[in-house]
């Protein structure tokens, strides 16, 4: 048997777009060229696929040629071609005939129209493998209201928050402004409800603040949370990695650059410290090793995900606050870099990453077979 065919999708409709290009960069240049071959798939910002050619070096510069695919055709001709039956070349070529070539479909895409289900209901639909969780997984952990409450439900502390559309604040900001008063008060976050990397996230320090930070979260999503400010906290984060029976790393954590972990201090000023391990004591990096195992299966996750926390200086109390189930892999992201204090180097994870995808599908061709027999009474 040959290389197994890996097709690393990046780029992508959402505001994390940039992010997702130097995820995939990081991937591409690690993986183990003696074991896999790279197929590079780029999403422009409008939703056109690339395939062929460098498709990464295209989204970088900003560039989307005349033969980019429109997702309407993907659409009009029934989605991702079926995988080839047999390894070795596709008997036709061009973009079709590359993604039938992949074996396996590696999902390096952050945010909407990528970490929210909507890709992985087309890989479902085509029956190919792909890497991390699935489509229920993946919208609940993008949508942060619907994820705090799958956490509360299974016995997760999460911070108070309140949760409101954009028709809600245009016919009563008046009355969510003070309940954002009264059960939150200030400081507070003002994030859109579905987009990661901090993108359109602000700190309110005031009530004259409110306003504005509402309207730049409305700029990204139509549904925003608000969510109470973990005061004198440590951001601890624990990297998870696994299907059924899921691992956690042990914990790092996050001194921000700046007043938070916004996008500037996250992947451009390079400023914020990462400390592995957290300074935190053992019973507490024991605790919220558990709960990132919780929080992963409270999720329904697969394949991978990344548990962030806040950890009180003094008391040790916990509290969850988000997960993410396809997380920075930047060679500064703390997911790999977790996994590699842990023993895990970067190369072996995306490995490892894949075997998971595998495994996944697999179970699942299997049970589809098992139902499909019963089903016609073999």
């Amino acid at each position: 048997m040959g290389k197994l065919r890996v097709a690393v999708v990046f780029g992508g409709r959402s505001g994390e777009h940039e992010v997702s290009l130097m995820s995939a960069q990081s991937i591409i240049s690690a993986i183990d060229k003696e074991r896999y071959e790279v197929i590079p798939v780029g999403i422009a910002k409008d939703g056109r696929w690339l395939v062929g050619g460098d498709p990464l070096k295209t989204l970088m510069e900003g560039r989307v040629p005349d033969g980019a695919v429109p997702p309407r055709s993907l659409v009009a001709g029934g989605g991702l071609p079926a995988r080839a039956a047999a390894p070795g070349a596709p008997a036709e070529s061009g973009p079709a005939a590359a993604l039938a070539s992949a074996d396996i479909f590696f999902p390096v895409l952050h945010g909407p129209y990528g970490e929210d289900g909507t890709i992985q209901g087309l890989f479902d639909l085509a029956g190919v493998p792909y890497v991390g969780a699935g489509v229920a997984a993946s919208a609940v952990a993008m949508d942060k209201a619907f994820m705090k409450m799958a956490f509360r439900h299974a016995g997760l502390p999460v911070l108070d928050y309140i949760v409101f559309t954009d028709a809600q604040w245009a016919e009563d900001a008046a009355r969510l402004r003070e309940r954002i008063s009264d059960e939150l008060g200030y400081p507070c976050f003002v994030k859109p409800a579905n987009l990661g990397s901090s993108v359109g996230v602000s700190r309110v320090a005031a009530p004259e603040g409110l306003d504005a930070a509402v309207q730049e979260a409305l700029r990204h999503d139509r549904k925003v949370i608000v969510e109470r400010a973990a005061l004198e906290c440590r951001e601890v984060e624990v990297s998870v990695l696994g299907n059924d029976r899921p691992e956690a790393s042990i914990p790092g954590e996050i001194v921000p650059a700046g007043d938070f972990y916004d996008y500037e201090a996250k992947y451009v000023s390079g400023e914020s410290e990462l400390i592995i391990p957290a300074r935190i004591s053992e019973a507490a990096a024991e605790q919220v090793r558990r709960m990132a195992v919780a929080a992963f299966q409270a999720v329904d996750g697969s394949g991978l995900a990344r548990v962030d926390f806040f950890v009180h200086k003094e008391t040790e109390t916990v509290w969850v606050n988000e997960i993410n189930t396809m997380p920075g892999f930047t060679r500064i992201s703390m997911f790999p870099k977790l996994w590699e204090a842990t023993g895990l180097p970067y190369p072996e994870l995306i490995d490892r990453l894949i075997q998971l995808g595998l495994e996944r599908h697999e179970r699942r061709r299997r049970r589809e077979a098992a139902a499909g027999d019963h089903v016609s009474g073999r």
